[in-house]
């Protein structure tokens, strides 16, 4: 392997250390970065404008112009120039930084469950309940929809969470408060499933207007369920945890989800993209589309541009073009080799969907705590529910927007 070749990869670890690790200077000028390993750190300094490290890679490599990664990270953050008349000139690299508004977020975050709660029985007023026939009267299908939505809030146990509805039915939110075994029952039933759905595409509604680039990707979490196979190589059973996959778009400005799919932990995430892409076209003006390798294929690629957005989906290591190939295909793969540096600018908005899956987990945790499959499924809708609630909390306090939640379709009056 050429020099070239050796610090293109050195470079490319020194700016992830860089981008993820906190890169210190002390007094006497020098740099300390930590080891991409975790054991202890490495000491950068310069002598002249030369600099120096105390790695082995250096040590090792230094002679034939090849550069370690540490070297690269410090001078990815502090660029050294030696001027004609002797004297260093040092450009910092500073990075950037965006304020919050802890106002509006102190607002929000103080008043967030009563807000919740108002917000949450205003969208369960849009569900349908079915009609009495006879017998004993059931519970209202929109209680019930309130009941399992709160109780993923909280993230309490059913028998902590009693005291959560009988404070709900003080302030009129629901009719009665039902036993706590009922919301787990009510969790199971599979036509609570479409309902969720629907309510989440309504959380989104009021931010229409303020999201036009979306971003698509999935992500696991897992339940209380195990796979048990017999290893013949070791003569014993061995079990894995199952868990299911999140498929979701979502707004890169405010991290709202308009559209989701949850399916068994090991299917495919290409083919989810047009579902998603179609239900978000239909309340919400696509200008881009987001997304990492694992959705390029020539149908994705198409289903967004008929939805009128533009593809941000970088290619594989191995694609090339052929004459037979779709125009959108050689178009986009020519402008991501010929202008990568705009082409990344734009892609960067995908991480985005990271910081949407972590707000997600953090506060309404990783694990399901439901024990059958429609349930499991029900609960990761009731968090994503939760999720998108909270962000319209948060943005009626910074946008100052109104949440109405009634159903308008793009381009029609």
């Amino acid at each position: 392997m050429g020099s070239e070749a050796a610090n293109e990869i050195r470079r490319q670890k020194g700016l992830q250390i860089a981008q993820t690790c906190r890169i210190s200077k002390k007094p006497t000028g020098e740099y300390l970065v930590p080891s991409q390993s975790g054991m202890g750190k490495y000491t950068v300094r310069y002598v002249g404008y030369k600099p120096q490290c105390d790695c082995p890679d250096f040590e090792k490599r230094n002679v034939l112009g090849v550069r370690c990664k540490h070297i690269w990270a410090v001078q990815l953050i502090v660029n050294r120039h030696l001027n004609q008349d002797g004297t260093v000139t040092t450009t910092k690299t500073m990075k950037m930084t965006y304020g919050q508004n802890w106002t509006s977020y102190t607002l929000a975050q103080t008043h967030e469950k009563e807000l919740f709660m108002r917000l949450l029985n205003d969208l369960c007023q849009s569900v349908p309940n079915p009609q009495y026939k006879f017998g004993r009267p059931i519970l209202p299908l929109s209680d019930m929809v309130f009941s399992s939505a709160l109780k993923v809030y909280t993230t309490f146990s059913l028998r902590r969470f009693t005291s959560d509805m009988n404070g709900a039915k003080e302030k009129g939110y629901i009719d009665a408060v039902p036993y706590y075994t009922t919301v787990a029952r009510y969790m199971e039933k599979p036509e609570l499933t479409p309902v969720l759905i629907d309510l989440i595409m309504k959380t989104a509604l009021p931010l229409a207007s303020v999201e036009t680039d979306f971003a698509v990707d999935s992500s696991g979490f897992s339940t209380r369920r195990y796979a048990r196979w017999f290893d013949f190589k070791y003569g014993k059973e061995k079990d894995v945890r199952i868990w299911l996959k999140a498929h979701l778009m979502c707004g890169t400005k405010t991290n709202i989800v308009t559209a989701v799919e949850v399916t068994e932990g090991y299917g495919a995430d290409s083919p989810r993209l047009p579902e998603l892409v179609n239900a978000t076209k239909l309340h919400f003006d696509i200008k881009q589309v987001s997304a990492d390798k694992a959705y390029s294929s020539v149908n994705n690629l198409e289903i967004i541009e008929r939805a009128g957005g533009e593809p941000f989906i970088p290619f594989k290591s191995n694609t090339v073009t052929r004459a037979r190939q779709p125009r959108i295909w050689k178009r986009l793969y020519h402008y991501f080799q010929f202008n990568r540096e705009d082409f990344l600018q734009n892609y960067h908005k995908r991480s985005n969907v990271e910081t949407t899956f972590h707000m997600i987990k953090a506060k309404f945790g990783t694990q399901i705590r439901s024990k059958t499959k429609t349930a499991e499924i029900n609960e990761v809708l009731c968090k994503i529910l939760c999720h998108n609630i909270c962000v319209v909390i948060q943005e009626m306090h910074e946008l100052g927007i109104e949440p109405t939640f009634a159903v308008a379709k793009v381009g029609v009056v």
